[in-house]
């Protein structure tokens, strides 16, 4: 409570000694005494003291809210100084016993701020230049455009501009005031540049806190968990992602990985290992979470998996969508109902593909090599997309139990023929495999995905495979029922807004081609704190998808020649003319 209270404050205050720094009527309105918890100052240094202490106030607000310990620590600085301004300069005595009194607070509730920082790079620095930059140059246009009875002549827009710009730097522009606002104005803009430059100073030069790692001991006992338990939970592998952190239980019997994302400590699954273990692992992200004030969040965790994290946190779930589960046992080509499938299997095989499905151990380094650069290079965009259900990386030798399904078309110069498309699967207990990835060369015909995807399911009883999980089918049960007779309005209109989205997220296609193979549907979840915060979740929940990028591009990015994998001495890569996102 005090935190929020004492952050939303800042921001008001902040807004209002920007205000009083910027429009002169408004300083010496009543309103601005609203904001004497903070130094003010007579002379031609006040408006510039107020922008700045706003600025200061809007950068230091959100840390409040979120519990940030060094947050509390600049306010508690910034408070007694902002009292002896008060009292000092202005005498104004309210002003400093309101300081005194939101520092008292502050101190009264200090373990209330006890936040650890977030993980943090260096290109937060250049982050905030050009934010802070952005900010300063507009709020500057406002400041030298907010004395028109006391400007020289008529000076333009560009003429402004060009002010800002150098009063930025700490020189003189073109434009030219009377009655001494030059140095009011000139004083406040070079405030505002040293803001932006000390600012990002700091966090350029500031100690590092890299983003946690799977630490190889880390991976290894995650492994020993998946060998006694991965059974449970098609999507225990990807917890083996290396761009993930994991925390243990006290027994060290189960796990939960994570990764933070602009704020939410987001974790994908169940957790890892022996049910009983769950409530320890699980108390032990949730206090994670609380030290440093990360919002929790949980994406496609099972039914089994929901009840245990909302019963043991007070958390709450909302269906998110449904995993698709082949059994081996009742797979067939044969019916009405695959009908679709089989006949494009078939016209496929005879024009001349054909298919192989085997572990990656028992795969060549040059023929894994040549996997590896073909998926590399037909992949769709820059970022490689996948979270929960993606463990990024193929034929690593720690995966040796992953199932690799490779599609080619007849070549007379090699056995094997010209590789067209891959399939990815990791294992999922000692029966089964999950899905990880889909790629194909756009030159390949349609149906490349279906081809081996039915390939695998027959070579599976060879593989000693009885269960594939597929594709995650987000809101299946909606799309399912919105197209049936008798569906609602609502749940047709709901069921129109998804179809829309399609056309950006692939979220009616997956559900319609994950349905043609007849599979089991498994609800899976997403666990949240507050309804509130489900925006929050579900952005972070893209960005660590890949469907929003927020990293921040290279200044030069380097220019890498065409990747020409090398043949092995049977198989052959195409490579395609440009890149093609994943089916």
């Amino acid at each position: 409570m005090v935190p929020s209270l004492v952050g939303t404050a800042c921001t008001l205050v902040g807004l209002i000694d920007i205000a009083a720094g910027v429009f002169p009527r408004f300083r010496h309105s009543r309103m601005h005494s609203l904001a004497e918890v903070l130094p003010g100052a007579t002379g031609p240094f006040a408006a510039a003291l107020s922008l700045s202490v706003g600025v200061l106030l809007l950068l230091l607000a959100h840390g409040l809210k979120r519990h940030k310990r060094r947050a509390w620590r600049a306010a508690v600085i910034l408070l007694p100084v902002g009292a002896v301004g008060q009292f000092v300069y202005r005498h104004s005595v309210i002003g400093a016993l309101v300081s005194l009194l939101l520092l008292t607070l502050l101190l009264r509730h200090r373990s209330e701020f006890a936040a650890l920082p977030d993980p943090r790079s260096r290109w937060k620095a250049l982050a905030n230049f050009i934010l802070m930059g952005a900010g300063s140059l507009g709020l500057g246009l406002v400041i030298v455009s907010a004395h028109p009875h006391n400007e020289v002549g008529s000076p333009s827009l560009t003429d402004r501009l060009e002010h800002v710009l150098y009063g930025l730097f700490g020189f003189e522009g073109p434009v030219d005031y009377a009655d001494g606002v030059s140095w009011t104005v000139g004083y406040s803009l070079g405030a505002l540049g040293l803001l932006t430059a000390v600012t990002t100073i700091y966090l350029a030069f500031r100690p590092e806190h890299p983003a946690a790692r799977l630490t190889e001991d880390d991976e290894r006992r995650l492994r020993d968990l998946l060998t006694r338990h991965g059974g449970r939970d098609s999507l225990g592998h990807f917890a083996l992602r290396r761009d993930k952190a994991v925390v243990f239980s006290p027994s060290g019997k189960a796990a939960v990985t994570y990764r933070v994302v602009s704020g939410v400590m987001l974790a994908s699954g169940d957790p890892i290992g022996d049910v009983e273990a769950w409530p320890g692992a699980i108390e032990r992200f949730m206090d994670e979470a609380k030290a440093h004030s990360w919002t929790p969040a949980v994406m496609g965790c099972s039914e089994t998996g929901g009840e245990v994290w909302t019963r043991e946190t007070g958390l709450d779930a909302l269906e998110l969508g449904d995993e698709a589960v082949v059994d081996v046992a009742d797979f067939s080509l044969t019916g009405r109902a695959m009908r679709n499938v089989r006949q494009m299997v078939k016209r496929i095989e005879r024009n001349g593909y054909t298919t192989r499905v085997r572990r990656a151990r028992d795969l060549s380094d040059e023929e894994l090599e040549a996997i590896r650069l073909a998926a590399a290079d037909w992949r769709g965009t820059d970022t490689e997309r996948g979270f929960s259900m993606a463990l990024g990386r193929i034929g690593d030798p720690a995966d040796g139990d992953a199932v690799i399904a490779t599609a080619h078309k007849d070549d007379p110069d090699s056995p094997y023929g010209d590789l067209k498309a891959i399939i990815h699967f990791v294992p999922w207990g000692p029966d089964g495999m999950s899905l990880e990835l889909m790629r194909r060369d756009r030159s390949a015909d349609p149906g490349m995905n279906e081809l081996l995807i039915v390939a695998a399911l027959q070579a599976s009883p060879e593989l000693k495979i009885e269960r594939v999980s597929l594709n995650f089918a987000m809101f299946r049960s909606a799309l399912a029922r919105g197209e049936k007779i008798g569906a609602g309005p609502v749940l047709r209109m709901w069921r129109g807004l998804l179809v829309f989205l399609s056309r950006w997220f692939q979220i009616e296609s997956l559900y319609k081609f994950n349905a043609k193979f007849q599979p089991r549907w498994e609800p899976r979840f997403v666990v949240f704190r507050n309804t509130r915060d489900l925006p929050r979740i579900g952005f972070a929940a893209m960005q660590a998808e890949g469907f929003v990028n927020v990293a921040l591009p290279r200044l030069f990015p380097r220019r890498r020649p065409p990747r020409q994998p090398r043949p092995c001495a049977h198989m052959t890569v195409h490579q395609p003319e440009r890149e093609v996102q994943a089916a």
